[in-house]
């Protein structure tokens, strides 16, 4: 308090009675002590905030892993269209996710908050999109239009859902070790839900009798008729496997947004609540992309999701046809959710189901590391951007949103890239057996390239700026900030009731 301020204060306070100046003292010492209790999450908030995670996860692994392989096997969409429908889909999912961003930058505050309302009225458009992606219709020469529109339709809506929930780590609560334990709880939930999800779809799937056709050189019309007859039904019984999968997971889906917009409530930094409008999109898009630890993170991240994404969109066809283990996919999905270790092991061995199980299972530990971290990382690049910047507030948004951008877009990119190569080395649809070349492609895509990527992607990681030491002191700094702005408008408030009293 400066001195001027001190004797002001002084003089009025002799010109008043003790005890109405003991009742304007008293309201001031009080008023400051709740606002930390206020802070505090209880248990129940952060599992309702971590649960918001699962639909994400769950729906993304079984897209991931199953996608591909439904619409060359099971729609029988040929690879040129089923490359076409991966690399429009995850490239409009890119597209969506900045596109997002920016209108919940320009979102007004409700009594739901500014991220609540778009959670909320996205989530019965986004489960009707996934579960239409996995019905077969009756028109063959329409699937591609089909399966392209409700992928893009899904992709939009689950962005609309996952962009608001992943700003919403910074909106429910103002302390930053309230953060990070929403965080911890959050990742623990992801985890399962990428397990749960590709349990759910690998098992329910994996039961069904899929059909594959023989080359037959000799045959005759009688047992040419029967094989195709058991491969119709067999057929039929496979896509009503993909829709009970489909009908699980939306149930998920909906039971944990609902947990999610119950449980968790949206809370504005003090300082933030100070200034009139938040940052113009595109001035704040500029100082986003000239954070250099925001850059390095994106590009690490970058190179390590694309890695697991070559895996998971080629891996059922793998194992079904390079390794020979068609009947076992769905369990091999549940123990594999890593790389380097597994896939150099692969590579290099002879095909052996005990062996893979092993190491698969050895190796699924680091996923969560190597995948999921990174999201716990962005967090302390937001508070470190808010002290360089500390009269812009509303980036939240677009951090998030450019941080799948890239991944997504060359996600894409890749996959469709794949599933042409797939078509260039002579891919057979529903055949029991692949040439040779398709094999060698598809190692090349689950082991080798992956392999390259995680490297860079670790190499990148290596020379992230932000340490444990620059963490605390990031901290420290922007609890001072919030206590600032705190006492400032405590003091704002004892200044207008003295004026009235006087």
């Amino acid at each position: 308090m400066a001195k001027g301020e001190g004797a002001e204060s002084g003089s009025a306070a002799g010109l008043l009675p003790t005890s109405i100046l003991q009742s304007t003292e008293r309201p001031a010492q009080v008023k400051k002590e709740p606002k930390k209790k206020k802070q505090q999450l209880s248990v129940c908030n952060k599992l309702c905030y971590a649960l918001g995670g699962a639909p994400y996860q769950v729906t993304g692994c079984a897209l991931g892993f199953f996608l591909q392989i439904y619409l060359l096997d099971v729609a029988q969409v040929g690879p040129f269209s089923a490359s076409i429908i991966l690399f429009v889909g995850r490239a409009w999912d890119a597209i969506t996710d900045p596109l997002v961003g920016l209108c919940i930058s320009k979102s007004p505050w409700t009594c739901l908050g500014r991220l609540m309302p778009w959670i909320i009225f996205s989530t019965p458009l986004a489960v009707i999109a996934y579960f239409l992606i996995w019905f077969v219709p009756d028109f063959p020469h329409g699937q591609t239009y089909w399966y392209l529109l409700f992928y893009c339709l899904f992709e939009t809506m689950v962005t609309c859902f996952h962009v608001p929930y992943s700003a919403l780590t910074m909106f429910i609560s103002t302390e930053q070790t309230e953060r990070d334990s929403a965080t911890a709880y959050r990742m623990t939930v992801e985890v399962l839900g990428t397990v749960l999800g590709t349990a759910i779809q690998g098992q329910i799937v994996g039961q069904a009798d899929t059909p594959c056709f023989q080359d037959l050189n000799s045959s005759t019309v009688a047992s040419q008729s029967a094989n195709h007859t058991h491969g119709t039904t067999s057929h039929r019984e496979t896509q009503k496997a993909y829709l009970l999968a489909a009908g699980v997971i939306v149930c998920i889906y909906i039971i944990c947004a609902v947990i999610l917009i119950l449980g968790v409530r949206e809370q504005r930094e003090p300082y933030e609540a100070q200034q009139a409008e938040p940052i113009a999109y595109f001035r704040g898009l500029r100082l986003v992309m000239s954070h250099g630890p925001y850059i390095k993170l994106i590009t690490g991240f970058l190179f390590t999701s694309l890695a697991f994404m070559l895996v998971e969109g080629n891996f059922v066809l793998f194992c079904t046809y390079t390794l020979g283990f068609r009947n076992e996919f769905q369990n091999l999905l549940l123990a594999i959710m890593s790389a380097v270790p597994f896939l150099i092991l692969v590579a290099l061995m002879e095909s052996n189901l005990i062996i893979t199980y092993a190491v698969a299972v050895a190796a699924g530990i680091s996923v969560a590391a190597a995948f999921l971290l990174p999201w716990s990382m962005l967090p302390d690049v937001i508070d470190d951007f808010h002290l360089k910047q500390p009269h812009f507030h509303g980036t939240e948004p677009i951090f998030f949103s450019f941080y799948v951008f890239f991944t997504k877009f060359a996600s894409g990119v890749s996959l469709g890239i794949s599933t042409l190569s797939l078509d260039f080395a002579g891919y057979q649809t529903r055949g029991c057996s692949q040439p040779e070349r398709v094999k060698f492609t598809l190692n090349m895509l689950v082991t080798m390239a992956p392999i390259v990527l995680i490297l860079l992607g670790l190499l990148l990681f290596k020379m992230y700026p932000i340490d444990e030491e620059r963490r605390r002191q990031n901290k420290k700094a922007l609890q001072a900030l919030r206590d600032e702005a705190s006492s400032s408008g405590c003091s704002e408030t004892d200044s207008t009731e003295l004026a009235s009293i006087l």
